[in-house]
């Protein structure tokens, strides 16, 4: 039921510019399920547990079903669907840290439902001048930056009182756009969200169209990175969370020897950090860089650069209103974690993730408590490699 309200809300906020006519056409929108073929229902069936948790980002899981369905997506959704799974068994595989299948695509070790969503996006997704696209490599600071941009965006939209982010997880809000692209079997949902429209990814830069990415589009994305090593112990703790039981934990030592390969979802995560930092450095006004160690010491200034760069400035009012200081305290790790939506950790067998699990600990150098020192000067040593000649560092 939980998830039910916060898909509800989900489709009310995005729809608050929208006739009531028009509201009331997409709350009433039927879900649709999947269309299987022999290895499509091997990658994309119930034991895909990476298409579940994106999936339910804006869906209610109340039944035994993996998707929502339509009876046959559209011809262009069939002929890309057919092309993926064409695609996939030629592609190198490994296993995922907690369930299921990761694909090297283009260089990234990706799960196959969120290939497929790569290549929906690429084929019919039709950008936006206003589109905002929440960019991060898992466990950098995802639920953070969709909460901070969802509320400067909607920030004269609701009263902070009453405010959606106390009433729904931040990924109810600005929902995953490799997921979302396949609701409907065609582009219809996507295309009725009302402009702006926010979209929260992982995927890599380099993953997106042209029409999104070159200098013609005015369509923005907003990525923040993280130390490393921080980021492995996060997506270790993350993994073993999702696990399911009947599996054994990860130890700490085999998935660090798997992330220091690369071998991580949407990995390699120094190859897809430099991707978007590349891009904000040739292309400054379409790509916002963030370091979350930067956002954490300067909560204020980083969400005024945040506001300027998506073209919606702090007003003088709006400053002395302190309207800034109140994202920032409703947005902070200790808000977040202590609104009771984010305590629910209920979780179902489709989605077997819990509000609660995306929160941990939200610090700066907790990698401290996990990792010896032999592995911390590794992943620095890989980190100085990889970065080297790039202009870009992690301090």
């Amino acid at each position: 039921m939980a998830r039910m309200k916060a898909s509800k809300l989900y489709l009310r906020t995005v729809c608050a510019r929208r006739s009531k006519e028009t509201r009331q056409n997409v709350l009433s929108t039927k879900v649709m399920k999947e269309e299987k073929t022999p290895f499509g229902e091997q990658i994309f069936g119930t034991k895909d547990w990476d298409s579940q948790l994106l999936y339910s980002t804006i869906l209610p899981i109340e039944t035994s079903k993996t998707f929502p369905s339509v009876e046959t997506p559209d011809e262009a959704y069939q002929k890309t669907f057919k092309n993926c799974d064409e695609l996939l068994p030629t592609l190198p595989q490994t296993k995922g840290w907690w369930f299921g299948q990761r694909f090297q695509y283009h260089g990234f070790w990706i799960s196959g439902f969120c290939i497929r969503g790569s290549m929906l996006i690429h084929d019919h997704f039709k950008p936006r001048s206003t589109d905002i696209v929440v960019a991060t490599s898992p466990k950098c600071g995802t639920t953070w930056l969709r909460a901070l941009v969802f509320f400067i965006i909607n920030r004269a939209s609701f009263d902070f009182s009453d405010h959606p982010l106390r009433k729904a997880n931040p990924q109810d809000l600005v929902p995953c756009f490799e997921s979302i692209i396949h609701k409907d079997g065609s582009t219809s949902f996507v295309d009725g969200i009302p402009s702006p429209r926010l979209l929260s990814t992982h995927l890599p830069y380099s993953l997106f169209p042209t029409r999104m990415t070159d200098d013609t589009s005015a369509c923005r994305f907003v990525y923040i990175c993280r130390d490393p090593k921080d980021v492995f112990v996060s997506k270790w703790h993350f993994a073993n969370k999702l696990r399911p039981k009947e599996l054994p934990p990860l130890s700490l030592e085999e998935t660090f020897d798997l992330f220091c390969k690369g071998v991580s979802h949407y990995g390699p995560f120094w190859d897809h950090v430099l991707g978007y930092w590349k891009a904000s450095v040739e292309s400054p006004k379409k790509v916002l860089f963030l370091k979350y160690e930067d956002v954490k010491k300067e909560p204020l200034g980083c969400v005024r650069k945040v506001a300027e760069f998506l073209g919606v400035p702090f007003t003088p009012e709006e400053e002395n209103k302190e309207i800034v200081e109140q994202i920032v305290k409703l947005c902070s790790f200790e808000s977040m974690s202590n609104q009771d939506v984010n305590k629910l950790d209920k979780r179902y067998q489709q989605r077997p993730v819990s509000n609660s699990d995306f929160f941990r600990k939200g610090e700066v150098g907790d990698w401290v408590n996990h990792l010896s020192p032999q592995m911390a000067e590794k992943l620095d040593q890989i980190t100085e490699e990889k970065l080297q000649d790039t202009g870009f560092n992690f301090h």
